[in-house]
């Protein structure tokens, strides 16, 4: 089943200024492009993210889970436009 991208991911990508797709890569939700060039994949298919979390469990919960992840993946989100970056912003 693919990742149905949320209104959430697609607004933080226009503020980034790249462009977003379901992947075509087996483990991942999203494909991130940039002026039409594939740069990754972004998102395992076995974790959920923000926007997820906030239809599952309500915004209050999926702040404090935004807040974790941005705890343990501080060193991955440092390096602007990494894949650790893009998914930090994308969806979370």
């Amino acid at each position: 089943m693919k990742y149905e991208i949320k209104p959430y991911t697609y607004h933080q990508a226009e503020k980034i200024g790249v462009h977003v797709e379901p992947s075509h890569t087996h483990d991942y939700k999203i494909d991130v492009y940039h002026d039409g060039d594939y740069i990754t994949s972004i998102g395992h298919k076995d974790y959920s993210d923000y926007p997820s979390y906030i239809e599952s469990h309500g915004k209050q919960y999926a702040d404090e889970r935004r807040r974790l992840y941005h705890i343990r993946h501080k060193k991955d989100m440092e390096k602007v436009g990494s894949r650790g970056w893009l998914a930090g912003i994308l969806l979370w």
